[in-house]
């Protein structure tokens, strides 16, 4: 069906266009034939691949391919353990590969979920109950209270309706339906007072509407078609590590290729040659940095459960340690999800209400000193009306926190939040409605804009009739006031003085409601509004909002600390949005804001030129959350998106991290998202970045030290086959310093502590490579001194002992030995790269203690086993050998620690 904006068009025009009748719906036969070229009212996804093409996808990546390689080459040494090894790493890569491939392509089951299972329609006259998947377009549907909204809907009949459209568009309070509304224009979703959506929820009163889309074609179905169109790219860390392995595999192929011809061209015999250039290949490739990188985001993903994120893929741990934005839905994210009244206004004054959430506990101040609320007569009667004309609940939740008992509203929030500050004053609802129990009422219409009870006043003394409603109305209405406990006539300049401050509340982002009250002894006969909503005596107003979070401020500086520039995405109105985000220290201005009608008559160019001014932006749809990422994308930034609701699952799936609420998010954003906050808290976005930070560190510092030994130990054989020197170590020596000396300190680095200053620097440029300028410098230094240090100890040995035979094999063990230590010493000093490593504390990471400790065990048998020196090709050593090893393994930890103060790294 063409994509029509029905919200534009009047009822019958839409009856014409899609075929139907108000009165009857659609006959059974014409249902089954729009079933038949519509489709079932269902959403739909792409096939998903199967687990053999996601086996396949995991040997794509050339780090894959590299072991793979060594694993060949360890075969065709017959070194078949450190090929069953390599193949090993491999596989466990690929598994953990599928598993989170598998769990990634749950996003959209989720979403489908939201189809409301049953839906009430007319057909051939008949009130009738049907499967939702089976609704098609001109079916006409009927909508009550707690009902699913099963489709797109042009709304034709309402009656007080307002819909829970949070998920579709990050409100936080119900959305107020009227069908009698007709727009001339092109509007957000969210201002569409004539429409119902599929996925949302009726919080109130009843209507009826024309189905004008069903399935894929709807508004969810959107959402739906976006999250299966979007391909994921790969992490930074995934292209960086893809980068280096690219790099590192065409430097081994010259290295191994430069090698074996210089020594044809010495005449040394090609099998021979061969044997040292697939060595050199063996020495050159780190076999085990991917097994170490995914160990150590795994143990990363641990600890992060500690500060309540749980995250779902491996290299979104260092992803988010990368983030240079994170792009916030307001309600429920930066804020509470919890309209609250923050104040109020009677007699003239104004009073501010504290307190947290939904508890019955806070305070009454004004300019700062508190109040008793019962002992003011305007106050209590505020407050009275507020917690007596209401249809809404409090009620305890069962849960605890911080040992203290929570609460929970049933209804409307708006209304919710007039229970909650009426407990507050210790007026609860129940100990109410006994003492002055509701006899009539005037419901509330979104006409008349009020709602009014009749409460009994107890001991046969009479009625109240309280009246609620929108302020410039209740005050058109009243013609008297409370003042100080007694009535007296309403003035101009009451008047004057309640709007400029009903006018405050609302520049504040209050949604602001006045009360008023009458008297009487006995209910009237006529309840028409007209009769009773007249000649009201003016009690107050009360000011509420969905309060900002207070730890969220505080993460908000941490954030800007660490460069990471926060920005509010919401659906939700400018002012409100504008209010919040002062508060939080998130913008300056409103010159910082842009809107979603804004969005719409820019260009993608446009954006991207005035996306690094823009702090916040407000009443916005999906569409245009993706669009604020990909410019964001285009400036080369590292988007984290937080969000809770149906309408963040795209954008959450295509920033560089997607992060969910785990309380009040939707199965959608949870499956869609990389990472779920458990406490919905924003401050726990800085612990996890904190994390972040120190793996992505911490990874550096593996790779650092893992490829300055591999690039020394080529370069030791490769200076020696130019010098015309026997080749220092044989390649059991080398596999043996490869998978044993170097992993277990690799691992160790992986598990270091924070950097003192980690959290006061900005984000690393996501453009540059994770071996940056200077450490490469560092790698080669590192690498050179290694190398002299290495060959200065062979020479002794080949100077002291001879070249060849027993003296031979006691200069290899020489350089063996200084290598191996000279590695583990060079492991402590690259536990920071900016700090000493007597500043952080020689023996402060017990893994490098256990790490280095079992490394140096594991060299030192293959001198001291007999046995083990035959495989080896090692001799014992005596004292002074002792002493020569250790001063030269030496060398590199001292270059090292004072390269730190000339090589300080950006």
């Amino acid at each position: 069906m063409k994509k029509e904006k029905w919200y534009t068009l009047p009822t019958q025009k839409i009856v014409e266009t899609i075929g139907t009748h108000l009165n009857n719906g659609l006959s059974s036969e014409e249902a089954q034939e729009r079933l038949k070229k519509y489709g079932l009212n269902e959403l739909k996804g792409k096939e998903p691949p199967t687990i053999w093409q996601l086996l396949m996808e995991q040997f794509k990546d050339f780090l894959v391919l590299i072991l793979i390689a060594a694993a060949l080459i360890s075969g065709l040494l017959g070194e078949w353990v450190d090929t069953g090894a390599i193949i090993l790493i491999v596989i466990i890569n690929a598994i953990l590969g599928v598993s989170q491939e598998i769990k990634a392509n749950k996003a959209l089951e989720a979403l489908q979920k939201m189809a409301a299972p049953t839906a009430k329609v007319i057909r051939d006259g008949q009130h009738i109950e049907i499967p939702g998947r089976e609704l098609v377009p001109g079916d006409i549907v009927l909508l009550e209270a707690g009902d699913y909204v099963p489709a797109d809907i042009r709304l034709t009949e309402s009656v007080n309706l307002k819909i829970d459209e949070a998920a579709l568009t990050g409100e936080s309070v119900p959305a107020e339906k009227n069908a009698e509304i007709i727009f001339d224009r092109e509007i957000p979703l969210g201002d569409r007072e004539n429409t119902a959506y599929m996925g949302t929820v009726i919080t109130y009163g009843r209507g009826q509407g024309i189905v004008v889309a069903t399935g894929m074609n709807t508004e969810i179905g959107l959402i739906a078609e976006m999250l299966e169109s979007y391909e994921e790219g790969d992490t930074p860390l995934q292209q960086k590590l893809s980068a280096l392995g690219k790099t590192l595999g065409i430097a081994v192929l010259v290295i191994c290729a430069i090698v074996f011809v210089t020594g044809l061209l010495r005449g040394e015999k090609p099998l021979n040659m061969f044997l040292t250039a697939v060595s050199l290949a063996v020495a050159a490739i780190p076999e085990g940095l991917p097994a170490i990188v995914t160990i150590v985001l795994a143990l990363g993903m641990q600890r992060m459960v500690a500060v309540n994120a749980i995250v779902k893929k491996l290299h979104a741990v260092e992803t988010l340690g990368s983030t240079t934005v994170i792009c916030s839905d307001k309600t429920g994210t930066l804020t509470q999800n919890k309209m609250m009244v923050v104040r109020l206004y009677t007699d003239n004054k104004i009073i501010d209400v504290d307190g947290k959430g939904y508890n019955p506990q806070g305070n009454f101040t004004i300019n700062g000193g508190k109040i008793d609320p019962n002992s003011d007569p305007n106050l209590s009667l505020l407050l009275k009306a507020g917690v007596l004309c209401n249809d809404s609940r409090m009620e305890k939740s069962g849960e605890s926190i911080d040992g203290k008992e929570q609460w929970r509203i049933i209804g409307d929030p708006t209304e919710g939040a007039l229970i909650v500050a009426g407990a507050k004053a210790g007026l609860f609802r129940e100990e109410l409605n006994q003492k002055n129990p509701r006899k009539q009422e005037i419901p509330f219409d979104s006409d008349r804009k009020m709602m009014t009870t009749f409460n009994d006043k107890g001991s046969g003394k009479g009625y109240y009739a309280f009246t609620k409603g929108a302020p410039d109305i209740m005050l058109a209405l009243s013609t008297k006031i409370l003042d100080h406990g007694r009535v007296r006539e309403l003035t101009s300049e009451d008047r004057e003085a309640i709007m400029k401050v009903n006018s405050d509340m609302s520049n504040q982002a209050l949604r602001v409601l006045a009360f008023a009250y009458k008297e009487y002894e006995e209910i009237p006969a006529d309840l028409s509004p007209e009769n009773v909503e007249k000649d009201l005596i003016f009690i107050g107003l009360m000011g509420m909002i969905d309060p900002a979070r207070p730890e969220a401020k505080e993460a908000i500086e941490i954030c800007k600390r660490a460069g990471i520039r926060p920005i509010m995405i919401t659906g939700d109105y400018k002012n409100t949005a504008v209010a919040i985000a002062k508060e939080l220290g998130l913008t300056q201005g409103e010159n910082k804001v842009m809107e979603g009608a804004q969005l719409d008559k820019i260009s993608d160019d446009e954006l991207i030129n005035k996306v690094e001014d823009i702090d916040v932006y407000a009443r916005v749809s999906p569409i245009h959350k993706m669009k604020i990422i990909e410019a964001l994308k285009a400036k080369n930034h590292i988007v984290a998106m937080t969000g809770d609701g149906v309408n963040d699952a795209p954008a959450l799936k295509r920033a560089d991290i997607g992060v969910a609420m785990g309380i009040t998010g939707t199965d959608v954003a949870k499956e869609t998202a990389e990472m779920i906050l458990t406490d919905d808290n924003f401050a726990s976005i800085v612990s996890a970045v904190k994390e972040g930070r120190i793996i992505y560190s911490n990874i550096r510092k593996f790779v650092f030290f893992l490829l300055s030994c591999n690039i020394g130990e080529v370069l030791i054989i490769f200076v020696s086959i130019l010098l015309n020197l026997p080749i220092p170590l044989v390649p059991i020596q080398l596999l043996w310093i490869n998978l044993l000396t170097d992993a277990f300190p690799a691992l160790a680095l992986g598990m270091e502590k924070a950097e003192p200053d980690i959290m006061n620097v900005p984000p690393r440029d996501p453009s540059a490579p994770i071996l940056s300028r200077k450490m490469s410098i560092g790698i080669v230094i590192q690498s050179i001194v290694l190398t002299i240090a290495t060959l200065g100890a062979y020479l002794y040995g080949l100077n002291t002992y001879g070249f060849t035979g027993e003296g031979l094999k006691e200069a290899r063990t020489i350089a063996f030995l200084t290598l191996t230590i000279g590695e583990l010493l060079r492991a402590f000093s690259n536990r920071s790269e900016r700090f000493s490593v007597f500043k952080i504390g020689f023996f402060s990471n017990k893994f490098m203690n256990l790490g280095t400790g079992l490394s140096f065990i594991l060299i030192i048998i293959t001198v001291l086993i007999p046995p083990l020196r035959t495989i080896f090709e090692t001799v014992p050593l005596n004292l002074e050998e002792i002493e020569i090893i250790i001063g030269f393994a030496l060398l590199p930890f001292i270059v090292t620690e004072v390269s730190k103060i000339f090589l300080k790294n950006d």
